[in-house]
């Protein structure tokens, strides 16, 4: 699952690190990639990322194995986590003159052979050529989208460039999953971007929504996901059931794969169409 917004500071983060973490304490096995320069996954997971240590970068510019820069995730069993470190910053750059600079990320995943159930990969925000390797490499895309004044603004752009990976790239590719983040039901700004949003995308908007929350903020300093912070906050049970949610339609999708891929195929068209 690949989850992208190019709006900053809507919990794209967040989001990838804690639902990682609930679907690896349902038991599965998770791997989050870290593809956002900035690093903060690989810190919320309590992995070290500084310049010195093997990192995506490495997986994509130089052709490294995944199996080497993939690290546990100490605090969750089953949980694991590719860095990212400042090096990546300039991957965009380097990535231009090298063959294939598209599917990079895909082969690398492709040849990493441990047992996985789900591979989380946090996008920077933007859509360069790290966007364009986690979505020619992804399945899905899940998107969160912050529930304030200016949430829609953007997205109609990022659905097109899900259009042109789809018709060029990863013919597979589709949004799968919308995610209502900051939500604060005590504003009727919050419920009205959530009507929108449900208006526009009622297949894929999950219904938890994850309100705002100090708890989930706090974690990361503290090098934990929420989940391990403070189990019993609502940021903490709001990851678990979305995590839930998403398992149980990965589910019910495996179950009927050609009804559930035609419905998502002609759902993207109108969503773009809709959302211009």
């Amino acid at each position: 699952m690949v989850v992208a917004n190019q709006k900053g500071g809507v919990g794209k983060t967040t989001t990838t690190v804690n639902l990682a973490a609930s679907l690896a304490l349902h038991g599965a096995r998770v791997l989050v990639i870290d593809l956002d320069p900035q690093g903060n996954a690989s810190t919320a997971l309590g992995i070290d990322h500084h310049a010195e240590v093997p990192s995506i970068y490495d997986v994509l510019v130089d052709s490294r194995p995944l199996s080497e820069v993939v690290q546990p995730v100490l605090d969750v069993e089953g949980l694991f986590c590719a860095p990212a470190t400042i090096d990546l910053a300039g991957a965009e750059i380097e990535l231009v003159s090298l063959v294939a600079r598209e599917s990079r990320l895909q082969r690398a995943i492709q040849a990493y052979e441990q047992p996985l159930d789900y591979i989380l990969i946090d996008c920077p925000p933007s859509l360069g050529l790290l966007t364009v390797n986690a979505m020619v490499a992804g399945a899905e895309v899940l998107i969160p989208i912050q529930c304030e004044y200016y949430a829609l603004e953007g997205l109609g752009q990022l659905l097109r460039n899900v259009e042109l990976v789809r018709g060029h790239l990863n013919p597979g590719l589709h949004v799968s999953t919308i995610l209502l983040t900051m939500y604060d039901g005590r504003t009727r700004l919050a419920s009205q971007v959530a009507e929108e949003v449900r208006t526009h995308f009622a297949e894929e908007v999950l219904r938890t929504s994850i309100p705002r929350s100090v708890r989930i903020s706090e974690a990361p300093s503290y090098g934990q996901t929420v989940l391990t912070y403070d189990p019993g906050s609502s940021g903490a049970l709001s990851y678990l059931e979305a995590a839930r949610e998403i398992a149980l339609r990965g589910a019910a999708m495996h179950y009927d794969p050609q009804h559930a891929h035609a419905g998502h195929q002609n759902n993207q068209r109108s969503m773009s169409e809709g959302i211009q």
